[in-house]
């Protein structure tokens, strides 16, 4: 099984650090969420981590290997990133854009075979989207063109998984669904996942740990119960949050603090 490092990692544009010597480990067959307010490099990271970026500084190991000392189909054999979905959606069937994830395993020129279709329609069924198999790309919704980019990486059998947003634009529905669904393929099937979440909430149900960002730096890493503290997040997010136990799981329930933030509001 697969695991993969980051070892001090900097990364920067045009020359302004966006994150800072970050170091962590996802092991097979756990999902580690990315959390933390808009702009603290959550997306960057994962773009250093799917060999998008070079780092400024660091390493990022993969299965024992420096990313960047291993070619991009080896490294995609390897490890999938579904980055956030966006309008910008080609115009091909959404069955022919997800079996663009058997590429790094048949290439761009030989034809597809039956195994190679049992896996697309697989991803397909796995994300709820056979029903939308022959509609073109373009004529999906927001929430429709995640599922598909997130069916496109699981037709690529990775053992490594990087996914950015992927309940953005979706219902509460699909978003238990896909994350059920990645937490299963975790789990049952050894992957090593790394999602980055905005809702505090799904990363307490779904995540065997969290690693909390904060002006670019590791600001705590543990699991949801160790990270999710009410003083921990009211300083990163920089607004008052109540954290309390889940009422049926031993696990943090996140809320903000609405009580604290009218007495701030009114100068008490």
């Amino acid at each position: 099984m697969t695991s993969l490092e980051l070892h001090d990692i900097t990364c920067a544009y045009n020359s302004q650090p966006i994150i800072s010597q970050i170091s962590l480990h996802v092991h097979p067959g756990e999902v580690l969420a990315l959390i933390g307010p808009n702009g603290v490099g959550k997306s960057t990271l994962l773009r250093a981590m799917a060999r998008l970026m070079r780092p400024a500084h660091g390493n990022v190991i993969l299965a024992s290997r420096d990313i960047w000392q291993i070619s991009a189909r080896d490294a995609a054999r390897s490890l999938a990133f579904a980055p956030q979905a966006n309008s910008e959606a080609w115009s091909a069937t959404v069955e022919q854009v997800v079996s663009l994830g058997r590429a790094p395993h048949r290439g761009w020129i030989l034809p597809l075979t039956a195994y190679d279709d049992q896996i697309t329609r697989q991803a397909l069924e796995q994300v709820g989207l056979t029903p939308l198999r022959d509609r073109l790309s373009t004529e999906l919704s927001g929430g429709e063109q995640q599922r598909m980019l997130l069916a496109r990486v699981l037709a690529q059998e990775p053992s490594v998984l990087l996914l950015d947003e992927p309940t953005s634009h979706l219902d509460l529905k699909y978003q238990t669904d896909i994350l059920s669904l990645v937490q299963r393929l975790a789990h049952q099937k050894r992957l090593a996942v790394i999602v980055s979440l905005h809702d505090l909430n799904l990363a307490a149900i779904y995540a065997d740990r969290v690693a909390l960002l904060s002006k670019g730096a590791l600001a705590a890493i543990g699991s949801p119960v160790e990270v999710l503290t009410s003083e921990r997040l009211t300083k990163v997010y920089g607004v008052p949050i109540l954290v309390l136990k889940h009422p049926l799981r031993d696990i943090p329930f996140v809320l903000p603090d609405i009580d604290m933030m009218e007495k701030n509001e009114n100068g008490q």
